[in-house]
């Protein structure tokens, strides 16, 4: 929750912040970031991660916890990573070999997610470029 602080969100005013717990018991984070140009901008879920992947490449993601805000206050029920985001987590996931257990804030309730399948059942991945 306390990443959607340093969200960039000039534009849509909608701060979203992730937390990623590695297996290591380190945590990293990221926020959304917008641009002018709309489609520049980054998801808080993929900083997140492609920091984590980048920073400890040999440190598994266990948990992902994504939490959003307006300029009021959080919402009020948890919101699902998009399809882009859905993919690097599936990728990432698919990387180490191992699912990402996925938590989504919401001032009403907590949803938990065990697998990135559960939100992507028909999903893109390498299999699909073998002969």
């Amino acid at each position: 929750m306390e990443a959607t602080a340093r969200s960039y969100a000039p534009y849509s005013h909608f701060s979203v912040g992730a937390a990623a717990l590695l297996n290591n018991g380190t945590i990293v984070t990221g926020t959304n970031q917008e641009n002018a140009a709309y489609p520049s901008g980054l998801c808080a879920e993929r900083t997140t991660l492609f920091y984590a992947n980048s920073q400890y490449p040999d440190q598994p993601v266990n948990t992902l916890a994504i939490a959003a805000r307006t300029e009021k206050d959080f919402i009020e029920t948890p919101i699902p990573p998009c399809g882009a985001c859905r993919q690097v987590i599936l990728e990432t996931e698919k990387r180490y070999g191992q699912p990402i257990r996925i938590l989504l804030y919401g001032r009403e309730c907590i949803y938990e997610v065990k697998s990135i399948g559960d939100l992507l059942p028909l999903s893109f991945d390498a299999s699909a470029m073998e002969e």
